[in-house]
């Protein structure tokens, strides 16, 4: 960073002790160190352990080999975009969005966020940008000490908790008034513009739409929404959820990745011909996104969790289909002007990493291109789902397709992939484990 970016840094962190340099896990999850604001603009180096990038949800590790036997450190190095006051902390701290760096200088295999910049990498190669917007649904309850207790909606301002009657409800009755005021102060302070903010079908489910840009930024700027969502909601006395299905018989939680493609040089919607029309690079894009969906199903839902919400759909499709304005299909196409042509992927869950998301679903999109394949069919109306556009139902399924993908490996890189599999087939196993309120209501009289 030059001298004149340093005087401008240290002036936006006047009155900054320490600053929380993150970057974040296969998950998602920030993961990182606490640095002296004197340290950070000294220059100092902040290193991290490999194995930390593919640490467990339940905090454990996949056995050293998947990161390397010694467990040696990676540089943790923040991108000077990405370094912002938090608004909601007291005393003021700062966070620094930082790229895993190998001690070379190279971008970290392990790393979701480099991964994304090497796929953005092989669009700008050809000469072609991606833009891509997210959509971000999340659930906001009552404090829940008990985790053997369902989750609960706040109680609103008439003594009552919210039933499921709200969807897209512009009522304060919730009484989230306040809590939504900060957050989207909060986004306002962070440099996150926000488009629509909405009352989704769940009970005291949310969702925010992201404005469409650069795909690292919008990744940024949905890593940093979910976490000031979650610190926001402490404040205010209340837990912010971004699980796929925290709730049965309601509606789960998605993240939809709006996509399209510029040239570079002209700005033009490569989707769209001078005529308004769908072109060839359209098709193929779509035909990669159905050839790597079910290869790439347990990126985009992550989860145990994730697949409650993927096998009780509600506007949820398991399914490679696309369409133009159907919810039912995986891959929808919105009604819009032919510049704006895109394509919506709605497999992903709230609970998924943006980085790692956005990375497959650019990378599928891209494979299609390159190898330039055709579509199915578009599947409008009601529809029944061909044997080879469905998807993995589990989350050891989606696990199994994703170990003998050859395809995965090339796009991603076999050493994520590889440890990808190792972390989540720990996390399933530790699932696996624990005997579930239903299995005891329903079997121990019975069988």
């Amino acid at each position: 960073m030059t001298t004149v970016g340093l005087n401008s840094l240290a002036q936006r962190l006047t009155g900054i002790d320490e600053i929380e340099c993150v970057t974040p896990d296969l998950n998602g999850v920030p993961r990182g160190k606490v640095m002296t604001a004197e340290g950070f603009l000294a220059g100092r180096r902040l290193q991290l352990a490999r194995g930390v990038l593919l640490q467990c949800m339940m905090g454990g590790y996949p056995p050293a080999r998947f990161y390397g036997s010694d467990d040696g450190d990676l540089a943790l190095v923040a991108d000077p975009a990405q370094i912002h006051r938090l608004p909601w902390s007291k005393p003021a701290r700062a966070l620094a969005i930082c790229d895993a760096d190998e001690l070379d200088g190279s971008g970290s295999g392990l790393s979701t966020r480099s991964l994304l910049k090497a796929v953005i990498a092989r669009y700008t190669a050809r000469g072609l940008a991606p833009v891509v917007a997210t959509e971000v649904e999340f659930f906001v309850f009552a404090p829940n000490p008990d985790p053997n207790q369902a989750f609960q909606p706040p109680l609103g301002l008439d003594g009552r908790r919210e039933d499921g009657q709200s969807a897209f409800s512009v009522s304060s009755n919730n009484g989230l008034r306040p809590f939504f005021n900060e957050v989207y102060e909060s986004m306002a302070a962070l440099g996150l513009p926000r488009d629509t903010c909405m009352h989704e079908m769940g009970v005291s489910q949310f969702e925010i739409n992201l404005l469409h840009g650069d795909p690292l930024l919008l990744a940024d700027q949905t890593f940093l929404f979910k976490h000031l969502l979650k610190e926001v909601a402490l404040k205010h006395g209340l837990t912010a959820v971004c699980m796929a299905k925290p709730l049965a018989h309601t509606p789960g939680s998605s993240m939809h990745i709006h996509q399209s493609i510029v040239e570079i040089a002209s700005t033009r919607n490569v989707f769209s011909d001078d005529a308004g029309l769908e072109t060839a690079t359209f098709r193929h894009f779509i035909a990669g996104q159905q050839a790597c969906m079910a290869d790439f199903t347990a990126l985009f839902a992550p989860n145990v969790n994730s697949y409650q919400r993927l096998c009780h759909p509600y506007a949820s499709p398991n399914n490679a289909c696309w369409s133009h304005d159907n919810r039912a299909a995986g891959l929808r196409i919105p009604a819009s002007a032919p510049v704006a042509r895109r394509v919506e992927n709605r497999l992903p869950g709230a609970d998924a990493n943006p980085y790692l998301a956005i990375a497959a679903s650019l990378a599928a999109g891209l494979h299609g291109i390159e190898n330039q394949l055709e579509p199915s069919e578009a599947s409008q109306g009601e529809f029944e789902v061909p044997d080879n556009l469905s998807l993995p139902c589990t989350l050891h399924a989606a696990l199994e397709r994703l170990k003998g993908s050859q395809l995965a490996k090339e796009l991603l890189g076999t050493e994520f992939i590889e440890g990808y599999i190792a972390s989540k087939t720990m996390e399933l196993s530790s699932f696996l484990d624990e005997i579930t309120p239903w299995e005891r209501r329903v079997l121990a009289a019975q069988a």
